[in-house]
């Protein structure tokens, strides 16, 4: 391996592949899964994450010569992995209270409360950034549950605009958390 990537030739042997793919598990597992688990404060998903987005590269290992820095890539596809999951605990309600219930049980670890609290400093920050009715939009979305058309008529704009704002926002957001996980972890 050379600069956390090996230059793989066109007809490498499955073997070899095989090799190259255990070395890359062996040397990024630890920290990524450690990045899933802060993130998703959770063991079981954060494994999920992981094993997405090592399956990810084992689907694309004949690609691996085309990927310049393959530890920033791994970081990359586990943020975006994390990302995917959280969008989804936001969708749905189970999933989230399953999240929660497993906070609770590492509010003994000073360690765990700290990186918590952080967490929700960076993203409280993410959110304050935001222009001011876009910041509006996303509190009335994620803090008072309000849906779309009831957020488009409380504001008096349309369901159009609520949605596209709404989305500007997410992205805004995933952008900072990606951008301070890159600080905050590396």
């Amino acid at each position: 391996m050379e600069n956390n990537r090996q230059h793989i030739g066109g007809n490498i042997n499955e073997q070899a592949m095989e090799l190259l793919f255990a070395e890359l598990f062996r040397k990024h597992e630890c920290r990524l899964y450690t990045l899933a688990q802060q993130l998703t404060k959770s063991e079981q998903y954060a494994k999920d994450v992981i094993q997405e987005v090592f399956i990810k590269l084992w689907e694309r290992r004949q690609d691996l010569s085309r990927i310049e820095n393959i530890e920033a890539w791994l970081y990359r596809m586990t943020e975006n992995k994390v990302i995917d999951f959280l969008r989804k605990a936001a969708a749905d309600g189970r999933l989230k209270e399953a999240i929660w219930k497993n906070l609770p049980m590492q509010e003994d670890d000073p360690e765990v409360l700290i990186e918590t609290k952080e967490y929700h400093q960076i993203i409280r920050k993410a959110i304050e950034s935001l222009p001011a009715q876009r910041k509006l939009i996303y509190q009335l979305n994620r803090e008072k549950g309000l849906n779309y058309q009831e957020i488009a008529q409380t504001l008096q704009i349309s369901k159009h605009t609520v949605k596209n704002q709404l989305s500007t926002a997410l992205q805004s957001i995933r952008r900072f958390l990606a951008g301070a996980s890159r600080i905050f972890f590396l």
